[in-house]
C-alpha cells in the first residue's frame, strides 16, 4: 500500500510547493507594484532600467525580428507556391510578426539577456548583505530595487516589440522583393489590407505582460537567492527557464482570449 501511494505523495508535495511559490510570487508582485504609488519615486533608477532593458536590448531584438520575417517569407513561399497562393505571403508575414513572433521572440531574447542579469544583480546584493544594508538605512529594498525594474519591463517591451514588428515585416519585404521577385507595391498593399489595429495592439499588450513577467521573475529569484555565488547562478538560470515557460503559456492564454471567438 505504501508503494502504491508514494507517487501521489510526491505529486501532492510538488503541487503544494508550486502553489506556495505562486502565492509568494503574487504577493511579491503586489508589493513591487504598490511601491509605484507611494513616494519616494526613484525616477533616475527607472530611466536607467529603461535604458538597460529597452535600448541596450534593441540590437539583439532587431536582428531576431529581421531574420524571422525573412524566414517566414521563404517558408511561406515554398508552401504556398504549390497551391498558387503566393499573394498571401505578405499577409502571413505581417500577421505572424505582429500577433505572435514579434512579442514572443522579443520576450525570449530579453528574458535571456535581462532576466538573468536582474537575477544576478539582485542576487549578488542579497548574498553580500547589501539588501540588508538598505533596510538599515531606512530604504525599502522592494521599492528601491524591484519597483523600478517592474515598471521598466512593463514599458520597455512594447517599445521593443513595435520596432520588432516594423523590422520583421521589413525582413519579409526584402526577401519577397529581392529574392522571390514580388512587386513592392503588391506586397505593401497586401500587407496593409491584412493588418488591423487590433493585431498590433494585442501584440503590444502581450509585450507588456511578458516584460512584467521577466522583470518580476528576475527580481523574485534574485531577492530570494541563497548560497553565495552558486545560489546567484541558480537564480539566474531559474529566471530564464521560468520566464521562457511563462511567456509561452501566457502567449497561448492571451491568444485564446483575443483571437478566438
Amino acid at each position: 500500500m505504501r508503494l502504491f501511494t508514494l507517487p501521489f505523495i510526491f505529486l501532492g508535495r510538488y503541487i503544494l510547493k508550486a502553489l506556495h511559490h505562486a502565492g509568494a510570487l503574487s504577493l511579491f508582485a503586489l508589493r513591487g507594484l504598490a511601491g509605484a504609488f507611494r513616494p519616494p519615486f526613484y525616477g533616475r533608477i527607472i530611466l536607467s532600467c529603461l535604458l538597460e532593458i529597452g535600448f541596450l536590448s534593441l540590437p539583439v531584438v532587431a536582428l531576431t525580428a529581421i531574420f524571422s520575417g525573412a524566414v517566414i517569407a521563404l517558408q511561406s513561399y515554398s508552401g504556398f507556391s504549390q497551391y498558387h497562393a503566393q499573394n498571401a505571403i505578405a499577409g502571413i508575414v505581417v500577421l505572424s510578426i505582429t500577433r505572435e513572433l514579434g512579442p514572443v521572440l522579443a520576450g525570449l531574447m530579453v528574458a535571456g539577456r535581462i532576466g538573468a542579469a536582474i537575477a544576478a544583480q539582485i542576487g549578488a546584493m542579497r548574498v553580500t548583505d547589501q539588501i540588508d544594508a538598505l533596510s538599515t538605512l531606512a530604504t525599502n529594498p522592494i521599492k528601491y530595487l524591484v519597483t523600478p525594474r517592474l515598471l521598466a519591463g512593463l514599458l520597455a517591451l512594447p517599445f521593443l516589440v513595435l520596432i520588432a514588428d516594423i523590422l520583421g515585416v521589413s525582413g519579409g519585404f526584402i526577401v519577397a522583393v529581392g529574392k522571390l521577385d514580388f512587386s513592392p507595391a503588391l506586397f505593401i498593399n497586401t500587407a496593409y489590407n491584412a493588418l488591423h489595429a487590433h493585431d498590433v495592439l494585442v501584440g503590444l499588450l502581450k509585450a507588456a505582460v511578458f516584460g512584467f513577467l521577466i522583470a518580476l521573475l528576475g527580481c523574485y529569484e534574485g531577492y530570494n537567492s541563497r548560497g553565495g555565488a552558486e545560489g546567484v547562478g541558480r537564480a539566474a538560470t531559474a529566471t530564464v527557464v521560468a520566464a521562457s515557460i511563462l511567456i509561452l503559456a501566457f502567449d497561448y492564454l492571451l491568444t485564446d482570449l483575443f483571437f478566438t471567438a
